[in-house]
């Protein structure tokens, strides 16, 4: 859809994008639509912010697209390239760059391989450098996807491991909105001992039926002491 060049001029001449119709205008477009509603050159207006006293952002950002002919060879501009371009001065390149860097590391992280949970000694790797010494109980929850690759890995309580706070509804809320298959549940014993407690085993057996109810098994349960861990599915408390 065209834009009318009287929209784009405010009364001074300025062309400011508050000069545009409010349905057209891209931050207000994008809070009503969202961003995947947006053209490249609306999402570069934003990053601008303001334009010149003769052209919009929606303008500035227009002219950088033509000039550097695609996102991909805009993204590997560099600030000086930019400041060739008329309205756009160091901050608003800096800007850009910032951006445009960080959507490039967000592809990077992507496209690398998320780990897989096969055996208890994966969850040891992953986990027990940063819990091993912890001076409290902390319980996680390592979400899982079809083929058991991590997800994400949520903290569910700190503090003593019992009922109040180890509830079910804290385990599987965020398996359940991020569509996880599976789980492993894992906490340390600051003692250092990795032997389970009765509790443990309460809670284990509370944690796996709840799964069951709303269709997430529970792969496993690992205590992580010092150097140590132990598993509840090798164990044969967890078929």
């Amino acid at each position: 859809m065209g834009r009318s060049r009287e929209w784009e001029l405010g009364p001074r001449g300025k062309g400011t994008l508050k000069d545009l119709p409010e349905e057209i205008r891209p931050r207000e477009r994008l809070l009503r639509a969202g961003p995947e509603a947006l053209s490249t050159a609306e999402l570069v207006a934003i990053l601008l912010r303001t334009g010149t006293p003769q052209r919009t952002a929606l303008d500035v950002a227009e002219e950088l697209l033509s000039r550097f002919g695609s996102l991909d060879r805009l993204a590997r501009a560099r600030v000086e390239d930019l400041l060739g371009v008329k309205g756009v001065g160091p901050a608003k390149a800096v800007q850009l760059v910032a951006a445009l860097e960080l959507g490039k590391r967000l592809l990077t992280a992507q496209s690398a391989p998320r780990p897989a949970i096969r055996s208890p000694h994966d969850v040891a790797r992953l986990l027990m450098p940063a819990m091993r010494l912890l001076d409290r109980e902390h319980f996680q929850a390592i979400l899982l996807d079809t083929k058991h690759r991590v997800l994400d890995i949520v903290s569910v309580s700190v503090g003593s491991l019992n009922a109040t706070t180890v509830h079910p509804r804290e385990v599987f809320k965020e398996a359940i909105r991020k569509s996880a298959a599976a789980v492993v549940l894992v906490h340390n014993h600051p003692s250092g001992q990795a032997e389970p407690s009765r509790e443990d085993v309460r809670i284990t057996e509370q944690l796996r039926a709840a799964g069951e109810i709303v269709g997430i098994q529970v792969v496993d349960h690992i205590i992580l002491g010092d150097g140590q861990f132990y598993s509840f599915r090798e164990h044969g408390l967890l078929a």
